[in-house]
């Protein structure tokens, strides 16, 4: 290591402790890699500070040694967001020390929590006071507030409940300079200029380190029933969700479209998962919950359902009869990227539409795909209630495969180019990272690609936070 080198990492060492900088490569590898395994890197550091004071003085010191900074938090995310690249001298901050609660004010129904919390703790802090933070993803158990909200996390509640920026009251942040702005405001209404915490919520840690959060609570669910139903195509199930959203009105908390495929390989790869109704070739999953104790919740959705069934939005449905019997509905569903990850390699699209366009586009990236790539098999799934579809290649052989895999950039013009034509986003809620870092040029117009470069300039001007990341 170059005498500079040591010499920033004694002075780092000094602010948040010696144990706390870790070098070794057995300590720092799984903060190298992304959670896909697809980005590898190589940092001078990982860093562990413990408070928002010593986050600040850490950056101010790499501002002033010309480092950068990658923030990092549970290291779930899917496009390389977190992962150093080790083209300059960075360093990795881990926001994992970040984990305390501050405050809850039940009467605002707000909870201010430190960036490090998980998303599952944050949950379960909201519901022993009493109430509930909506935002739900399948690695709530790892996956970190603060990363959550820098990459404005989507998941299965955005239908009722909106995406992390619409969960968020106010931000603590640390800016690039290692200056603190202090915007942990409480308030729904704050009509007092810019909206400057929005600056930083999805901005991947480009603009700042988001230390603590204001986020705004809702009333727990008292009833609430599930349903696994299966639907010929996509278009039966945007009829089936007017329908649903027609009857049971904002109780329809969840509505999620999975291909057979998706059960497929869930069924392959976690043999103790359990096929609700074999045979179809798409599936919906529902939820609906009402802040009510009413009990006719099942037979309201079981009505709704038959209707479904009677008009042929609907080929069959099962409703859970009991919690343990919804999780495993909810398993199938939350446990299609672990099967993906255990199968292999894919080609990830993280894609949003108008729900009325759904249909056409997965018709249309259907037969464009299948023509370029024969015997290609299509894995689709996702939040079709707010729009949001997961839409991912790959190969039945690993032989193959490995062919594809190769063709990415032609498999993200294919996808791509279809979802900007039918007036979509080619990220929804898993953010550009390094993924998307160049296909997104093609995408955005040069105002826009220039007002965003024009915001990082003026908040970070050397560069330092999180650089080949978004931009």
């Amino acid at each position: 290591m170059e005498t500079a080198d040591h010499s920033l990492l004694h002075g780092l060492a000094t602010i948040v402790g010696e144990g706390q900088v870790l070098v070794d490569p057995a300590d720092t590898a799984s903060y190298y890699e992304d959670w896909r395994g697809r980005y590898h890197g190589r940092a001078l550091a990982v860093l562990r500070p413990g408070t928002r004071e010593e986050v600040a003085a850490v950056v101010a010191r790499c501002a002033a040694a010309q480092v950068a900074i990658v923030p990092q938090g549970g290291n779930t995310g899917l496009c390389g967001g977190a992962t150093p690249q080790g083209t300059r001298p960075e360093v990795v901050l881990s926001l994992a020390r970040l984990n305390r609660l501050r405050e809850i004010d039940v009467a605002n129904a707000t909870l201010t929590v430190e960036a490090g919390m998980t998303l599952f703790a944050v949950q379960e802090a909201a519901a022993e006071a009493g109430l509930r933070f909506a935002l739900s993803l399948a690695a709530e158990g790892s996956a970190q507030i603060g990363g959550n909200l820098s990459t404005n996390a989507g998941g299965t509640a955005v239908l009722r409940y909106g995406n992390a920026r619409q969960q968020v009251l106010g931000l603590e942040v640390v800016l690039p300079d290692g200056r603190i702005w202090h915007g942990l405001r409480a308030l729904r209404k704050d009509n007092t200029g810019y909206d400057l915490k929005h600056l930083f919520i999805g901005a991947e840690g480009t603009l700042g380190i988001i230390t603590a959060a204001v986020l705004q609570l809702q009333p727990r669910p008292k009833a609430s029933a599930t349903a696994w139903v299966a639907v010929a195509d996509a278009g039966a199930a945007v009829h089936l969700l007017m329908r649903l959203r027609d009857a049971l009105g904002e109780r329809l908390s969840a509505f999620e479209l999975v291909a057979r495929v998706c059960v497929e390989l869930v069924l392959e790869h976690l043999p103790e998962t359990r096929d609700p109704l074999p045979g179809f070739p798409w599936y919906v999953l529902v939820e609906v919950q009402d802040s009510l104790a009413a009990g006719g919740l099942p037979e309201l959705l079981e009505a709704a359902l038959g209707e479904s069934v009677t008009a042929g939005d609907a080929l069959d449905a099962l409703i859970a009869q009991s919690q343990a019997q919804a999780a495993s509905f909810w398993r199938l569903r939350e446990a299609i990227s672990e099967a993906q990850k255990r199968e292999g390699f894919s080609i990830k699209h993280d894609v949003s539409l108008p729900v009325s366009r759904l249909p056409e586009f997965l018709d249309r990236a259907g037969e464009a795909v299948a023509s370029a790539f024969p015997g290609v098999r299509v894995v689709a799934f996702g939040h079709l209630g707010d729009g949001n579809l997961h839409y991912n290649l790959a190969m039945p052989r690993r032989a193959d495969n490995a062919a594809l895999i190769d063709a990415t950039p032609q498999a993200n013009r294919l996808v791509h180019d279809l979802v900007a034509a039918l007036s979509g986003s080619i990220s929804a809620e898993h953010g550009l990272g390094q993924l998307k870092r160049e296909e997104i040029r093609r995408y955005k117009s040069a105002l826009e690609l220039e007002l965003m470069a024009r915001i990082k300039r003026a908040l970070d001007p050397q560069g330092i936070m999180n650089p080949g990341k978004v931009l």
